[in-house]
């Protein structure tokens, strides 16, 4: 067999490979996203009783803000990022009485006392700031997100990882960005916005302190989210985006990713809506106790951003045009 058989094979090969991959993708794909949830992860206790959650989709808000924190596991590192979390939150309230706002903690299945540490601080601040949604089972960071957001009061809505790795006075950034965004806007909530805080500006200091294997998995990641989806934003991962209440709605109905690439796809959305998006560099600093684990995470998250282009190209995902 020569060199052109032997080539023709495999393209002829690759070719049906791809073919058969749409094939699988179209049978087992839900085209909209699934939202379904269980009976307990409607309600919050208030340390006596138990009661229902607001919905995002159904009522008009009745807080400035709400902060939603995706929790696995995080006994440990959550009361350091809570406490910097509501000194500042309450700060705010204390010297603006039009300032309003909820912690809303996202109980991913964890197997210790993550929630038992919300409980103590809805028990100091009161149910009505701090509030524990329990997952019946592990969804995923990107899935504990969109519960959370599914349940918030806020006209604005920010996500914040547990480890508070960002600090929280830069949220001012976001917000002043999320303003500019909307122009004379004098109800945010109801308008369509989203930003996004950066690290990308300590990336040269981060190759720095990092192997070369490590390095070389950080770029293919970037080149790959540039190659199939976002473009615009060079840091797509950082755990601190703000999003305004409609845009909070619209893109959280329509997301199918619950796992770590769920950033990409909620940008994805909101660039094919022509929801305006922003980048702001914020401050940060890496956290012992991550749930990434280098290579399997980063190697899952490629995989699933060729697999989010893939399936909105041919089909497989859409949008649901009722929730635009």
């Amino acid at each position: 067999m020569d060199l052109f058989n032997l080539f023709l094979y495999l393209v002829i090969f690759a070719i049906c490979l791809f073919i058969t991959l749409c094939a699988v993708l179209l049978l087992t794909s839900h085209k909209y996203a699934d939202l379904t949830d269980s009976p307990c992860e409607r309600t919050y206790s208030d340390g006596t009783k138990l009661l229902p959650f607001p919905s995002l989709v159904k009522d008009d808000p009745s807080l400035t803000l709400s902060v939603v924190v995706p929790a696995y596991n995080e006994e440990l590192r959550l009361p350091e990022m809570l406490d910097e979390c509501l000194e500042y939150l309450t700060e705010r309230r204390d010297g603006d009485h039009k300032f309003s706002f909820e912690v809303i903690v996202v109980d991913d299945g964890s197997t210790d006392a993550t929630c038992d540490v919300v409980a103590r601080y809805t028990q100091r601040y009161g149910a009505d700031t701090v509030r524990c949604l329990k997952l019946s089972r592990n969804r995923g960071k990107g899935g504990a997100v969109r519960m959370g957001v599914l349940r918030a009061r806020g006209s604005l809505i920010l996500f914040a990882d547990a480890d508070g790795a960002t600090k929280f006075p830069d949220l001012a950034k976001l917000e002043a960005s999320i303003a500019q965004l909307c122009p004379g806007v004098v109800d945010l909530g109801a308008s369509v916005a989203v930003v996004c805080g950066s690290r990308a500006h300590l990336e040269k200091d981060s190759v720095a302190h990092r192997s070369l294997f490590r390095t070389l998995l950080m770029y293919g990641f970037h080149s790959l989210v540039w190659l199939f989806t976002v473009r615009d934003v060079r840091d797509t991962q950082c755990g601190f985006k703000l999003l305004t209440r409609r845009a909070a709605r619209i893109i959280f109905q329509n997301l199918h990713i619950e796992r770590w690439a769920f950033d990409v796809e909620m940008l994805v959305i909101a660039q094919k809506l022509g929801i305006p998006i922003s980048e702001v560099a914020v401050r940060w600093t890496e956290i012992d106790g991550s749930k990434v684990t280098p290579v399997l995470s980063w190697l899952e998250m490629g995989i699933d951003l060729v697999l989010i282009w893939l399936r909105y190209r041919i089909g497989a995902w859409r949008i649901n045009p009722s929730l635009q």
